[in-house]
């Protein structure tokens, strides 16, 4: 059974060159604030509780369901009450035309001043007894909360898968930089040894500058690795609004088989049956059916009861008591012509159910081909791990063949150097090959529907508790990690 190394935390070693190299600042700046220790489940978790595009879509869903209650309350009885209190007062100025008389064309002027206080209540209730379109508001609201709920459910299983990516791309970016740092480390003996041998007169200079130029495009390659694993320790934060000092590493044990059931159309039926985006689309065609009822109604006539009482009174002198008055009966209105506009809104409603129909269906055919696809990659994967895996003990042996070769002089450096890489490459493309798989994998039940949390604990019984971390002391160098080509590398 291949055996690579499953816990890549850091140690020391001595150094290899005279150049000490000391690793970019970047690895020690991403510890800068307060981190956590976490497994897979762990940070799935930190992240359903905390991640920001999910709590939008809570509070999206919550906001559609208040739609409904807003819709809904249209239909129930309206009671108003209204009044007012107000001084009121009156002048005049008038001419009266014949001695003794006051007013309006008299000729004599009075002024008057006569100020007075007025109070004024009103109360009305009504309860609509027939209004299709309100009605028919809240089933369209019924059918946009149906549709939301698949959207927050396709929204957590992207969380979930965004999250799984993220975390085993950190172990993936781990491994890839544990194997450059050692690639790095054996060109360097290499280099040490061509220039030892040069100063004796064993070999040309061309050799040692053969030497050379493979260990600085070894370590460009380690220093591509450390910045992919900034980057990609970056993502949890992003997810998670933490930051983790060390996650667990991936068992070499873990099972890389065909998905189960090894079926590729049972796969596509549950995608189509539980796929959450399809189900959106599928009830936002129902939504838009709904508001074509919605627009239809709109021709129809209303019926309502209402009933009124008014109170007044006011402080005019000479007047006493007060008035009130009531009023009950039914009120009706039935739009008979509208300028063309309800015949128009029930066409452009239509349209738009035609077009949801069509987003449906292209969702539909989206969702087949995705699975489709990732059910063959997966697939796919399971052969490419064991040739990747079978890859490493070829190049190993090559490797062994080649340095026995340079030592009797059948072979030159340069071949070497060529197999020092090739080794670490097939390192590095079988850590790719197994996380592919188990991000490939969950894709697959996320396209299927079936990505919950219970499939990320099924992943996560397979992290060791050894940790995978990636701090390191600020007086470290390149050299200050374990080497994977000291090692064992097979385990058979």
């Amino acid at each position: 059974m291949l055996r690579l190394p499953s816990t890549l935390a850091f140690k020391t070693s001595r150094p290899l060159t005279a150049q000490r190299m000391l690793l970019p600042a970047l690895l020690l700046s991403v510890w800068a604030v307060p981190a956590w220790s976490a497994d897979l489940l762990t940070i799935t978790r930190d992240a359903l509780e905390n991640n920001a595009e999910l709590s939008s879509a809570r509070s999206q869903t919550q906001s559609v369901k208040a739609g409904r209650d807003v819709a809904r309350g249209d239909l129930l009885p309206q009671l108003n009450a209204s009044g007012n209190v107000a001084h009121n007062r009156t002048y005049e100025s008038q001419t009266g035309t014949q001695a003794g008389e006051v007013g309006p064309g008299t000729g004599n002027t009075r002024g008057n001043d006569d100020p007075f206080n007025s109070v004024s209540l009103t109360l009305e209730a009504s309860q609509a007894l027939f209004d299709a379109r309100n009605s028919r508001e809240i089933e369209r609201a019924e059918r946009e909360i149906d549709q939301q709920i698949y959207a927050l459910a396709s929204t957590e299983q992207q969380v979930l898968i965004d999250v799984a990516t993220a975390y085993f791309d950190i172990l993936r970016a781990n491994d890839i930089l544990d194997a450059r740092l050692a690639q790095e480390r054996a060109i360097g003996r290499q280099l040490e040894q061509a220039e030892e041998q040069f100063e004796v007169g064993l070999i040309a200079i061309t050799e040692v500058e053969e030497a050379q130029a493979s260990f600085d495009q070894s370590r460009a390659e380690r220093i591509a690795a450390q910045s992919d694993l900034q980057v990609s320790f970056e993502a949890l934060e992003r997810l998670t609004g933490r930051r983790y000092a060390s996650i667990d590493a991936l068992s070499d044990d873990y099972p890389i088989q065909q998905p189960t059931p090894s079926d590729r159309d049972h796969w596509v039926d549950l995608a189509v049956e539980n796929n959450p985006l399809v189900l959106a689309e599928q009830a936002g065609v129902e939504v838009s059916r709904s508001a074509v009822g919605v627009a239809q109604a709109q021709r129809l006539p209303t019926l309502e009861a209402f009933a009124s009482y008014q109170y007044a009174d006011n402080d005019i002198d000479g007047i006493r008591g007060h008035d009130e008055s009531s009023q009950i009966g039914l009120s009706a209105n039935w739009p008979l012509y509208t300028g063309g506009s309800t015949q128009a809104s029930i066409r452009q409603s239509t349209y738009q159910l035609e077009a949801s129909q069509f987003d449906f269906e292209a969702q539909r055919r989206d969702t087949v081909q995705q699975v489709r696809s990732l059910y063959t990659q997966v697939s796919n994967d399971v052969s490419t791990v064991d040739a990747r895996a079978q890859a490493i003990v070829s190049n190993q042996s090559a490797l062994d063949a080649t340095r026995a070769g340079y030592e009797v002089g059948t072979r030159n450096i340069v071949d070497v150097l060529n197999a020092e890489q090739n080794l670490y490459n097939a390192i590095s493309n079988y850590a790719q090959a197994r996380y592919d798989y188990v991000v490939n994998l969950l894709s697959l039940r996320q396209q299927a529907g079936r990505l919950d949390v219970e499939a990320v604990e099924e992943i996560n019984a397979w992290l060791q508790g050894e940790e995978v971390t990636f701090t390191l002391p600020e007086d470290a160098d390149s050299s200050s990690v374990t080497n994977i080509g000291e090692r064992p590398v097979l385990e058979q």
